[in-house]
């Protein structure tokens, strides 16, 4: 019998929520269903709630640090469920991990310069990289037999014809899904290391895999691999945290580290956010069990939303996801033009997704789902959908 109770149906609205409470400044009907930006409708773990209650009850809320028993916290998290072993100097917290990649990019490159991604790709790596002034530059994913593959060929064809200095990894890939493999993840190194590229990888969403596959840190291939790479991790989406502002980046390059700080401290940014700090040690101390359930959860929310899709609304297919609590959509099978799928969706099922394109052209006829709340809640979504169908 499960623990948690994560049927719980819990009112968000009024909170200030991003993902319910700013339907009306995105122009959304006022009775949609939000299932659209990468938060979970699930509380945090008690214990975390705990730390977090405790320590307001002390009333200040000065200049806070991490201490070595925060370290310990996060150093044991990654070494007993990745085998990733890191070292305290490596690590260099920010308020976010697109922080840090816009950070990276300024530190690390020049106006100018080439920055890869792999699109259909999580939507601010293309602005971050553009509003920096630098050059876009994508290595589409090729999407064949229901799945997406990595275009090796392409990708270093598009690093030496664009001088590329940088490329963010994606993995778990948010929206397609993918967990990258250990084979896949050294293809890419092998061209980066012979290119001296610098690999920011983006591991917000590691803690969420399923079935046989596997998390690999980019960084644990070897150590020629985390001399170029620049590991962005966060407790954030593992544990519903977002708005506490906090992540955790670890660089073992000396060099790399200093330049990125170096452009850290020109932000004016400083100390962590205190309760950002409580609320990643409690979940990384206390968090594991409560993260094993919710995984089982998030897999049979997966498994019925694809039974309920296959026997109602057929011509869609839902992409397998081997990681994240995303679920990525095609509706290309209903011949609709993105804006008229948008008006279906939105106008008519009365759902707020994120549509395909956001995430580059290659998203087309598609649409993101987050699929990480209560199943009464994903279920009437789901139906307000296929009856539109």
């Amino acid at each position: 019998m499960s623990k948690y109770n994560f049927d719980e149906i819990i009112d968000r609205n009024n909170t200030n929520s991003l993902k319910y409470d700013f339907g009306k400044e995105h122009n959304m009907p006022a009775d949609v269903m939000p299932f659209w930006v990468a938060d979970m409708d699930f509380r945090t773990p008690p214990a975390v709630i705990d730390a977090l209650t405790e320590r307001s009850k002390h009333g200040i809320f000065g200049y806070t640090d991490i201490k070595e028993d925060y370290f310990k916290a996060v150093y044991d998290w990654y070494k007993n469920r990745f085998g990733f072993t890191v070292n305290k100097e490596w690590l260099i917290i920010t308020p976010g991990v697109v922080f840090a990649i816009c950070a990276a990019i300024r530190a690390l490159t020049h106006e100018g310069d080439g920055v890869l991604i792999q699109r259909p790709v999580y939507y601010p790596f293309s602005s971050v990289i553009k509003d920096n002034n630098r050059k876009l530059v994508n290595n589409s994913l090729v999407y064949k037999n229901g799945r997406y593959e990595i275009d090796f060929d392409d990708f270093e064809k598009k690093i030496t014809e664009n001088n590329v200095k940088l490329f963010i990894l994606c993995n778990p890939h948010n929206p397609v899904g993918r967990v990258w493999t250990k084979e896949e993840l050294t293809r890419i190194g092998i061209i980066c290391l012979k290119h001296k590229v610098i690999v920011i990888s983006d591991e917000i969403h590691s803690d969420f895999v399923y079935g046989g596959n596997k998390h690999t840190p980019f960084a644990s291939l070897s150590r020629h691999l985390s001399d170029i790479t620049i590991t962005c991790t966060s407790p954030s989406k593992t544990f519903n945290l977002a708005g506490l502002q906090l992540a955790n980046i670890f660089i073992e390059n000396e060099s790399i580290r200093k330049a990125l700080y170096k452009e850290i401290r020109k932000t004016g940014y400083g100390n962590p956010n205190t309760m950002g700090i409580i609320s990643a040690q409690a979940a990384y101390e206390h968090g594991g069990e409560w993260l094993d359930e919710l995984l089982l959860y998030l897999s049979d929310n997966i498994s019925k939303t694809q039974s309920l899709l296959s026997e109602k609304a057929p011509k869609l297919k839902v992409i397998e996801p081997e990681g994240t609590y995303l679920l990525w959509i095609d509706f290309k099978g209903l011949g609709l033009t993105d804006k008229k799928l948008d008006d279906l969706i939105i106008n008519k099922a009365k759902l707020w997704l994120d549509g395909g394109k956001m995430f580059g052209e290659e998203g087309s006829g598609f649409q993101r789902i987050n699929i990480a709340c209560p199943w009464s809640a994903l279920n009437e979504g789901l139906n307000r959908l296929t009856a539109f169908l």
